[in-house]
C-alpha cells in the first residue's frame, strides 16, 4: 500500500501509529488481520446466540435444544436457527406449535417432569 492509503486507514489510531509511516503500516496490517478474523468470529458468535435463545425457549416447554432440533429434523421442518430464535422471542405461540410438532416427531421429547427443588428457608430466632 502506498503512504496515502496507509495514513487514510490509520486515521483514529493513537500515538505515532497515525502519523509515522513505519508504525502506521504495522498497525494497519494488524488491524486488517483482526478485521478478517473477526468477520468469521462474528458468524460464530451469532450462531451461538441463536442457539442460546432457542434453548431458552424450548426449556420453557420442558424440551432441551438437542431433542427439539432432532424432532424438527425428523419431521423435515427446515427452519434455520436465526428464524427459530426470532420465533422463540417474538412469536411464543408459533414457537410452542413447533415444539409440539417436534415433541410428536421424536419420542425423547415427551414431557419430563422434574421434582421441585427443596429450598431451605432460614428461620430467625
Amino acid at each position: 500500500m502506498n503512504k496515502k492509503k496507509v495514513f487514510n486507514l490509520a486515521k483514529g489510531f493513537r500515538g505515532r501509529a497515525k502519523n509515522c509511516i513505519r508504525i502506521a503500516r504495522e498497525r494497519v496490517e494488524k488491524a486488517l488481520q483482526y478485521s478478517y478474523r473477526d468477520r468469521r468470529n462474528k458468524k460464530r458468535d451469532m450462531r451461538s446466540l441463536w442457539i442460546q435463545r432457542i434453548n431458552a425457549g424450548t426449556r420453557l416447554h420442558s424440551v432441551n435444544y438437542g431433542n427439539f432440533m432432532h424432532g424438527l429434523m425428523k419431521d423435515n421442518i427446515q427452519l434455520n436457527r436465526k428464524v427459530l430464535s426470532e420465533l422463540s422471542m417474538h412469536e411464543p405461540l408459533s414457537f410452542k406449535a413447533l415444539v409440539d410438532i417436534s415433541r410428536n416427531a421424536f419420542p425423547g421429547n415427551k414431557n419430563v417432569v422434574h421434582p421441585p427443588r427443596k429450598v431451605s428457608i432460614p428461620v430467625s430466632v
